[in-house]
């Protein structure tokens, strides 16, 4: 992103990228306890950009990768959480239909990610920079977030990733390691990641445009 701050905290649509995030999972039936976890550093700005709390919400300092701030944000649940949704921040399109979406296919008892079809050709590249090979994109989706999971199976996963070494980049990679399911749910093509400008002009047109619908 090449900000001069976390890129959570950048405006999009008069609001940081977190607020829409932040409003959506406030705005889902099936969410009833929020927890933001991030860096200690960014707490104050973090916390002081959410207007409109409706809901119980507590910061959590986050660790220094991606797994360690899911097994610190699984220690810092409510003791009374059975089920928990995992989502990245800067996905600020998510609607609240796709948290209770998730969330009942968890309900159903069974782990889930949200996801979308890969629709480019996607090319397999040497070190040369030069095509080796074209994948297959029959049954190949981009996995998104949010993730939903049992609390219980989720800590569980996790201890045993500690106890092996494992690092993994989502928590259905810890799933496929262990041999457990991981449902797909597929999420509306506007579930992007903000992670360039371009992207938050994309957000900016998304929320414009359902701002009038």
């Amino acid at each position: 992103m090449g900000a001069d701050r976390n890129k959570l905290l950048l405006p999009v649509a008069k609001k940081p990228v977190l607020a829409w995030t932040f409003y959506a999972a406030q705005a889902a039936e099936s969410i009833s306890w929020i927890g933001i976890v991030g860096q200690p550093k960014d707490k104050t700005l973090i916390m002081s950009s959410l207007k409109k709390i409706e809901k119980p919400v507590f910061w959590i300092n986050g660790g220094s990768t991606r797994q360690e701030s899911v097994q610190l944000g699984l220690a810092g649940l409510p003791i009374e959480a059975k089920k928990v949704l995992i989502h990245d921040g800067a996905r600020c399109l998510a609607e609240p239909e796709l948290f209770d979406q998730c969330a009942a296919v968890v309900d159903q008892g069974d782990a889930v990610i949200a996801a979308h079809r890969v629709t480019d050709t996607i090319k397999r590249v040497d070190a040369d920079g030069v095509i080796a090979g074209t994948t297959d994109r029959e049954g190949l989706w981009a996995a998104q977030t949010p993730q939903g999971f049992s609390v219980d199976q989720l800590r569980k996963g996790h201890a045993q990733a500690v106890a092996n070494g494992w690092n993994v980049t989502d928590d259905a990679s810890l799933y496929e390691r262990l041999g457990w399911p991981v449902r797909v749910l597929e999420a509306p093509s506007s579930n992007i990641k903000v992670t360039t400008r371009f992207d938050l002009i994309v957000a900016e047109a998304v929320l414009a445009i359902r701002a009038t619908a």
